[in-house]
């Protein structure tokens, strides 16, 4: 797998921006801990806290329960802005999101306050750098947004179950890694 001189510690000092199915710990976890019921010192090992990517835009992606973000001057994506994460979480979510996204280096800021669905209320706060990944096959999205509640009331239980997320990963083809 790609790899950058950021990403060779593995002391949990790497972070993420989700913005997608893994802004929900319990597919967090099922990803790189393969249960979504995993021991109060693994959980404590991680923080999640909701933050802003200025310059994205979140899109559906078509026949999926997922979305991808592309780059957009105009939008900003809310999502979980993720701390603790080793080197071989990282690889895991390399292979879990696979060959169709880019990992990128990133900086988000974190909100204070969250507001309303459009954002409207919102307090941003300090900005941070994080990984996040990004969708390369933009013909492949649809034009409406990806909606996380839909999710959760909806597929969320497909995706907390062992060895089910990474059913239709290639080992092959991990996500990409952009040059920082």
């Amino acid at each position: 797998m790609a790899q950058n001189d950021s990403a060779q510690s593995d002391d949990g000092d790497h972070c993420a921006f989700f913005y997608g199915t893994l802004m929900v710990p319990d597919v967090f976890f099922t990803v790189c801990h393969n249960t979504k019921d995993v021991p109060a010192a693994i959980r404590d090992l991680y923080t999640f806290q909701p933050a802003l990517l200025h310059g994205y835009c979140r899109r559906r992606v078509k026949l999926a329960d997922y979305p991808g973000i592309t780059e957009d001057k105009d939008h900003s994506v809310f999502g979980t802005f993720a701390t603790g994460l080793t080197r071989a979480n990282i690889q895991r979510l390399d292979y879990f999101e696979g060959g169709s996204y880019e990992r990128r280096l990133v900086t988000v800021k974190l909100l204070d306050k969250v507001g309303n669905v459009k954002g409207e209320g919102n307090v941003e706060g300090e900005e941070k750098k994080a990984w996040v990944y990004v969708f390369l096959a933009t013909d492949e999205l649809e034009g409406r947004e990806w909606d996380l509640e839909e999710f959760r009331k909806e597929k969320m239980r497909n995706w907390t179950r062992a060895g089910v997320v990474f059913d239709e990963c290639d080992p092959e083809d991990p996500a990409k890694v952009a040059d920082e």
